[in-house]
């Protein structure tokens, strides 16, 4: 596997906190500590516009499949709704007060889910933007979601170290995980749907089983919190990115380490906390507190 830096996008002012590819090809969002959120080309690795101010720190970002809309999760709680259609935004979703901190949707119900600092998920009908459900997931922060690809279940990583199942369905809770010392802040499930992988404050990632839960592996796999996962689509590999500055790419089918990309490894990376990572095809792109977005070509040998 070689690894070679092809772009480094600069504007950001603050750190950026989370990032977004589009549904139309070579454009990407991204946000943080800023006054609006961000939109990028990535066929020319250029700036675009900001898209439209905020008033508060961007913490999420989600554009559903098949919907001509961008949600954007911020630190007052609000919910921003972009119509790209309308090119203008809609009224907010409001309903939480304290941060937002990932949304996600369930294409097949057509529902919002939005993850929160006051322990709920709100879920929302991405036709009329009505409110549907308020979960009590935890007495704590909701920080991350991820949705298995059948859109059977739902998993939620908090800030009390639990990872809680719950059926999409009815939204009842299957299974509470307990195997993080401390935050769980990252969560995604493998394409396949036979596992999904968590990541914590405690710079642990876990493989855990989603038919019997049962933790297949443990991984300490970095100095500092495991702030994003994020799995390639067609090849056997997942990535992490972490407050240690530095992302790892590991092997889907092993859980062998294959790469390491920071300053140590003599990759021109970012100096400080990698907060957000996704893969378009064989590109990976970070976001981090330097307030830089780094594209990175990764070529696989196998």
């Amino acid at each position: 596997m070689t690894v070679e830096k092809t772009a480094e996008l600069n504007g950001h002012g603050n750190p950026i906190f989370t990032l977004e590819l589009s549904q139309k090809p070579g454009i990407l969002f991204t946000g943080g500590n800023d006054k609006g959120l961000v939109e990028w080309s990535l066929k020319d690795n250029s700036f675009i516009k900001v898209m439209f101010p905020v008033n508060a720190s961007i913490y999420s970002i989600h554009g559903p499949i098949g919907f001509p809309l961008l949600f954007t999760g911020l630190r007052s709680g609000e919910v921003k709704v972009f119509d790209f259609v309308k090119q203008a935004l809609l009224p907010s979703l409001k309903h939480h007060l304290k941060p937002v901190f990932d949304i996600k949707s369930v294409n097949q119900k057509q529902e919002l889910l939005v993850a929160s600092e006051d322990g709920t998920v709100s879920i929302w009908s991405l036709k009329t933007f009505e409110l549907l459900h308020s979960i009590k997931v935890s007495d704590d922060t909701v920080r991350c979601i991820a949705i298995s690809p059948d859109e059977k279940q739902v998993a939620f990583g908090c800030r009390n170290n639990q990872i809680k199942i719950y059926d999409l369905l009815d939204y009842t809770l299957v299974k509470t995980l307990h195997g993080h010392t401390m935050s769980v802040f990252s969560l995604q499930y493998a394409p396949s749907g036979d596992y999904f992988v968590s990541g914590g404050r405690d710079a642990q990632v876990k493989i855990w089983d989603a038919k019997s839960y049962e933790l297949l592996h443990n991984i300490p796999a970095h100095l500092f919190a495991v702030n994003s996962i994020s799995f390639h689509q067609t090849q056997p590999y997942f990535a992490t990115a972490s407050m240690d500055k530095s992302i790892k790419i590991w092997g889907s089918d092993d859980f062998k380490l294959y790469k390491i990309i920071s300053h140590e490894k003599g990759y021109a990376s970012h100096p400080l906390s990698i907060n957000k990572i996704t893969w378009n095809g064989d590109q990976l792109l970070s976001v981090s507190d330097d307030k830089n977005i780094i594209v990175w070509d990764i070529r696989f040998n196998n």
